[in-house]
C-alpha cells in the first residue's frame, strides 16, 4: 500500500534472515572488496568476479602460500637469530608462535575468500568459525608462553623477580586472565552479549561461595601460603596447636606433614594461615641449635665444668664446628649451678637423637671428672615427739 508520498515501502526483512556479510559496514562505509584491488589487477579481478567460487578458492590458496612463507622462511630466520643468544626463551617463544601466526594469515585469506565466493548461505557461520579457530590458537600459545616466561624468570637468579615457590600462583593467575580474555573475544565473535553471562556468573558465584565457604577459604589460604612462603617442602615446622613435622606437600587445599613417628598429618590451609608457625628450618641456613641443660653441685669448680661440657660438645661427630659448641652458666638454682651446653646441628630431624647422645656423654663425663650432679635432698628435723610416742 502506497504512503502519502506515493511510494511503496519495502517489505520488512525476515526476523530470522542471516545478516548480509557482503554488504556489512565498517563504520559508515560499506565493506567493498573491489576497493582493495589495485588498478593494475582490476581486469583480472573482474574475470574472477564472474566465477566467485573459483576466485575464493584462488585467494584461499594464495594466502595459504603466504602463510607457509611466513612460517617457514621468516620465522625460521628469526629462530636462527635467536639461537645465537644465551637465553633459550626467545627460541621457545618463536616456536610457539608458529601455529597462531600461520592460522592468522591463513584465516585472513579464508575470510576474504568467503567474501569473494558469496556463498548462498552459511557465510557468517564460516567466518565465525575461522575467527574462533584463530583466537583458540592464540589462546593455547599464550598459555604455553606464559609458563615459559615464568620458568625463565625463576631460573634467572640475578633478576630476583619471581621465586620458584611462587610460580604456581603466577602461572594460575596468568592462565585465568588469558582464558577470560579469549572467552570474551569468542563471545563477541558469535554476537553473544557477555554482560548477561557475567551477571549470571556473579549470582552463581555468590551461591557457590556460601555453599563451599570452607573449601574456598582453604583455597585462598593456599594461594597466600604459596605467595608468602612461611615454609617450603622439606622444612620442619611447629604449629601452635602442637603438630610438628617435615612438610611433605603444599597443596591448594591443605598442607601435609610427616611427624617423627612416621605419621602423616593433613592440616587445612585455613588453619595454618591463622596459626603461629615456628619454622625450625628457616633463617639464613637450615642449622638448628639444641640446648643440653645440666646442674652442678655448689662448690664445684666452674672452670672445670665448662671445660668438660665444651669437650663433650666438640667431641660429638654431628655437632657443627661453625658455629662451634659453647657453654653458658645460666642461673644459680635452688640446689645447683645451672649450666647449658649449646650445640648446632645440620638437620632439625636429628634433634631428638643428638640430644639423647649428648645427655649420655655429659653424664659419663661428669662421673669421670667427679663432678656431682645434685638432686633434691630434704632433711627432716623433729623438734619433739608427741606424748607417749617413745613408750
Amino acid at each position: 500500500m502506497a504512503d502519502a508520498l506515493g511510494t511503496t515501502p519495502a517489505p520488512p526483512a525476515a526476523a530470522d534472515a542471516e545478516p548480509d556479510i557482503y554488504t556489512s559496514t565498517l563504520g559508515d562505509q560499506p565493506l567493498n572488496v573491489d576497493a582493495w584491488i589495485p588498478e593494475s589487477l582490476q581486469s583480472y579481478w573482474e574475470l574472477i568476479n564472474q566465477f566467485p567460487v573459483i576466485g575464493g578458492a584462488i585467494i584461499a590458496m594464495l594466502f595459504f602460500g603466504i602463510a607457509l612463507f611466513v612460517r617457514v622462511i621468516l620465522l625460521n630466520g628469526l629462530q636462527r637469530l635467536a639461537s645465537k643468544t644465551e637465553s633459550a626463551l626467545d627460541n621457545t617463544i618463536i616456536a610457539l608462535l608458529r601455529k597462531p601466526i600461520f592460522a592468522t594469515v591463513f584465516g585472513l585469506g579464508l575470510y576474504i575468500a568467503v567474501l569473494v565466493a558469496r556463498l548462498p548461505f552459511g557465510g557468517s557461520f564460516v567466518i565465525n568459525v575461522i575467527a574462533t579457530y584463530v583466537v583458540v590458537t592464540w589462546m593455547l600459545a599464550g598459555l604455553k608462553i606464559s609458563t615459559a616466561i615464568l620458568d625463565n624468570l625463576a631460573q634467572v637468579d640475578r633478576a630476583n623477580i619471581i621465586e620458584a615457590r611462587t610460580i604456581p600462583l603466577f602461572d594460575l593467575v596468568s592462565k585465568l586472565i588469558i582464558l577470560l580474555l579469549a572467552s570474551y573475544v569468542m563471545l563477541m565473535i558469535w554476537g553473544i552479549n557477555p554482560v548477561g553471562w557475567l551477571a549470571s556468573a556473579g549470582i552463581v558465584g555468590i551461591a557457590v561461595g556460601f555453599a563451599a565457604k570452607d573449601t574456598l577459604a582453604n583455597l585462598f589460604s593456599g594461594l597466600f601460603i604459596v605467595a608468602d612462603a612461611p615454609y617450603k617442602m622439606g622444612d620442619y615446622i611447629n604449629l601452635d596447636s602442637g603438630e610438628r613435622g617435615m612438610v611433605t606437600r603444599i597443596g591448594m587445599r591443605s598442607t601435609r606433614m610427616l611427624t617423627r613417628g612416621d605419621v602423616e598429618v593433613t592440616v587445612p590451609n585455613a588453619v595454618i594461615a591463622n596459626a603461629k608457625i615456628t619454622n625450625e628450618s628457616g633463617g639464613p641456613f637450615e642449622k638448628m641449635r639444641i640446648r643440653i641443660q645440666v646442674g652442678a653441685a655448689y662448690g664445684s669448680d666452674v672452670d672445670q665444668v665448662c671445660e668438660v661440657l665444651q669437650a663433650t660438645g666438640d667431641a660429638h661427630p654431628q655437632t657443627c664446628t661453625h658455629p662451634s659448641p659453647r657453654v653458658r652458666l645460666r642461673t644459680f638454682g635452688a640446689s645447683s649451678l645451672d649450666f647449658e651446653l649449646l650445640c648446632w646441628i645440620d638437620k632439625p630431624a636429628n634433634r631428638g637423637r643428638i640430644s639423647h647422645e649428648l645427655n649420655m656423654a655429659v653424664y659419663k663425663a661428669f662421673a669421670q671428672a667427679n663432678i656431682e650432679i645434685p638432686y633434691s635432698k630434704h632433711d627432716l628435723y623433729i623438734k619433739s615427739l608427741p606424748d607417749g610416742a617413745g613408750s
